[in-house]
Formats: structure tokens, C-alpha cells, sequence
């Protein structure tokens, strides 16, 4: 099972109370903030989640698999997640329960 933005947003108006617009603006102002800091290369960190950064891959050389011919990869931006001790913990049921887990 996936999670959406749409399913974020349900959730936000279920537990705060806020009307479903409300909650779509929450939501989408979190996720605009974040992309935008990602954007200018900043590290996003959130506490018991984990980090966001964005690193900066050098161009190199490479093969053409198909034709053997030596070719140049472009340098990229690539964006790694890397989760939380917290979160690592909960994952693997060290952490506190959680109602997403089905225990009370």
C-alpha cells in the first residue's frame, strides 16, 4: 500500500480538525518549503524522521553497453534520504507503538 499527498491531507483533518482545505494548504506549504530548500542545495533535517541532502555527482566516463563506445555521464544533482535513528527504531518495533502498526 502507497501513501499519498491526498491520504496526508485526510489524515491532517481527521487528527487536528482542520477544514480539508485548510489541511491541502498545511501540506502543500510543507512539501513547497522543503522542494524549494532542496532546490538551493540546503540539507533538510527533520527531528525523529530523518535528513534530506542533496549531493552533486562529477561527471565521468562510461561505456555504451550496446556499442563498447567510451561515452562522458553528465554531472547530476541527486537527492538521498537518510532515516533517523528514531525512525529506524520504530520501523523494527524498538520504537513506541504506533497505530499505523495496528497496536493500541
Amino acid at each position: 500500500m502507497t501513501m499519498t499527498k491526498a491520504d496526508i491531507v485526510e489524515r491532517i483533518y481527521e487528527k487536528v480538525g482542520f477544514s480539508k482545505k485548510e489541511a491541502t494548504e498545511v501540506v502543500e506549504s510543507i512539501f513547497e518549503l522543503v522542494k524549494e530548500r532542496l532546490e538551493q542545495g540546503e540539507k533538510v533535517k527533520i527531528s525523529g524522521f530523518g535528513n534530506f541532502v542533496v549531493n552533486e555527482k562529477r561527471p565521468r566516463k562510461g561505456r555504451n553497453p550496446q556499442t563498447g563506445e567510451e561515452i562522458v555521464i553528465s554531472g547530476r544533482r541527486v537527492l538521498t534520504f537518510k532515516a533517523s535513528q528514531v525512525l529506524k527504531k520504530t520501523m523494527n518495533g524498538g520504537g513506541p507503538p504506533s497505530a499505523a502498526r495496528g497496536t493500541p
